[in-house]
């Protein structure tokens, strides 16, 4: 009778995992829906948060580390497609930061009985915005991205970041757990007894609560403006539906035949435009290494074919490619040193012999873009090589080019899913983002949505527009508030031509001012709660020994 017991409290405990992990992965864009289910962002914690109050500190390790890995299995499972190594890294990334995260809730739940649950809900914020920094920052999976289409309450996010809004989404998961989780030892049908008591004893957290979300959704409605009065510039945004990567000279050959298809029949449809953007690395060959140095007859034909046929247009064209330079390396040798970049073509002035405006990317994908622990973990290194990873240099140069009377910079695929990096360039003039990322390789409509929802945000934080070429999807205009105005079905080849407002003042929102602060806070708050309630314990402790 008891080991049956066991067995069903433990079976609750698999439930609760299970049901969260699944919360947190259909709340996002995903399989289930190509676009998310946001209103269980609400509730994905509550599971959570009742399984922490169930287990035993020490076991929490393991459950934490379970927790992390099934909930970025099931939410990033496209990395699969991404590359051999990626899913097993994030999964043993994640493993760790839960493994980690899951006992600090714990403690908290233990050191703070009665509000332990606004601890748990700063640990949390705080959690988020730890895992986004560093090398191996990671910002899928951030729950207040779950809001991107909620185009009212995301607004705050020019004051706060996407901090604020997982700040709103957080709380009610934590709130209402912290109402059942008294009676969550027992059978399920008494874990809602004494709720009504705790509601209302803790009803003026709750009033708090509800009074941020109007207030907030109070200033997303009086932010709106339709921009009518301001003047626009028309983009050509390419979508070649294909991998650039996938295939050798005949296969950039043939997706060069198609970029060049697609801007002719853009150029035509649209004299007046101002912009012509392919996606990131759309055309392969280094283009200034290939036609300075010539090392294949056959790439720098191709090359000159490209830059012959840019020179005889009207209109400015911004490339992705894999630019590269000489340079002496640290060994005192002189190598190819390679650049993500894009690169801005002004036909007549600087593209026979080229010499591109260009922009370097500076925040790489780790592991598969970028991995400088080359001599502190030479295995992984050889892994990865192995694996044909391609790695490249990073940038330092947060670039403004200024086109046709646009003022713009180009945040590199994994790049828009950084706030801080759309906040540098704003803070060095930038009036539009344009965005050229691949995201083909995963082959998922998924994958190109939660891409899609977290460019969202680098819009609303600056209050400046975006605009997106990607390689397969997803290819949109963003509104400086967030709202998609265009987009390009996925995965077919096309184009689209979108006017986007040109501005003459720089940026001031709050968040371009003072950045991920809200985050940081939560997460200074959390650890100095975190060292009081150990102290005290210990003081407790003394006393009663």
């Amino acid at each position: 009778m008891q080991k049956g017991r066991k067995l069903a409290y433990w079976g609750v405990n698999v439930a609760l995992l299970v049901s969260s992990s699944a919360f947190f992965a259909f709340s996002q864009p995903g399989f289930l829906v190509s676009t998310g289910l946001p209103f269980l962002a609400y509730i994905v914690f509550i599971p959570l948060f009742i399984l922490i109050r169930r287990i035993s500190p020490l076991s929490s390790f393991l459950w934490g580390g379970i927790y992390g890995v099934l909930n970025y299995c099931i939410f990033s499972y496209w990395l699969w497609g991404f590359h051999p190594l990626a899913m097993y890294i994030v999964a043993l990334e994640y493993f760790f930061y839960y493994m980690l995260t899951i006992p600090l809730l714990k403690l908290a739940d233990i050191y703070f009985p009665r509000h332990g649950f606004i601890v748990q809900w700063l640990i949390w914020i705080g959690y988020e915005y730890i895992k986004t920094l560093g090398f191996l920052g990671f910002s899928y999976g951030l729950v207040g991205y779950s809001q991107w289409q909620f185009i009212p309450l995301i607004q705050i996010a020019s004051i706060f970041g996407v901090w604020g809004v997982s700040a709103l989404v957080c709380f009610p998961s934590a709130w209402i757990a912290a109402g059942i989780k008294p009676h969550c030892k027992e059978p399920l049908r008494n874990w809602l007894h004494g709720f009504r008591t705790f509601a209302y004893r803790e009803r003026g957290s709750a009033l708090m609560w509800c009074l941020c979300v109007i207030a907030a959704l109070s200033y997303g409605v009086s932010m709106q403006r339709d921009y009518k009065d301001v003047s626009t510039a028309r983009i050509a945004l390419i979508q070649p539906n294909s991998d650039p990567w996938i295939g050798g000279v005949e296969a950039y050959k043939r997706d060069f035949k198609t970029l060049k298809k697609l801007s002719d029949q853009a150029i035509a449809d649209n004299p007046d435009l101002a912009l012509v953007v392919w996606p990131e690395t759309a055309f392969i060959p280094r283009i200034d290494w290939h036609y300075r140095y010539r090392e294949d007859r056959n790439i720098f034909e191709l090359v000159h074919e490209l830059l012959t046929y840019i020179d005889r247009q009207s209109v400015p064209f911004l490339i992705g490619n894999d630019d590269a330079v000489k340079a002496v390396t640290d060994t005192g040798l002189e190598d190819r040193l390679d650049y993500n970049a894009a690169l801005l073509f002004r036909p007549q002035e600087n593209v026979l012999p080229p010499q591109p405006e260009q922009y370097r990317k500076m925040h790489l994908v780790p592991f598969t873009e970028h991995f400088p622990y080359k001599k502190s973990f030479p295995a992984i290194y050889e892994a990865l090589v192995a694996n044909d990873t391609h790695f490249w240099e990073k940038g330092t140069e947060p670039t403004v080019f200024p086109v046709n009377g646009l003022e713009f910079s180009v945040p590199i695929c994994f790049e828009d899913t950084f706030g801080y990096i759309t906040r540098r360039f704003a803070r060095h003039g930038a009036k539009l983002f344009v965005n050229m990322s691949n995201d083909a390789w995963a082959k998922s409509i998924a994958c190109q949505y939660q891409h899609l929802s977290m460019s969202v945000f680098r819009a609303v934080e600056t209050r400046l527009p975006m605009v997106r070429a990607t390689a397969s999807g997803q290819t949109a205009a963003i509104s400086p508030h967030g709202k998609i105005t265009a987009m390009l079905q996925p995965f077919v080849e096309g184009y689209l031509c979108v006017d986007v407002p040109v501005f003459t003042k720089t940026s001031n929102t709050w968040y371009v001012l003072w950045g991920d602060v809200l985050g940081l806070i939560a997460a200074i708050a959390a650890v100095c709660l975190l060292i009081i309630g150990s102290v005290r314990a210990i003081l407790n402790y003394r006393k009663t020994a």
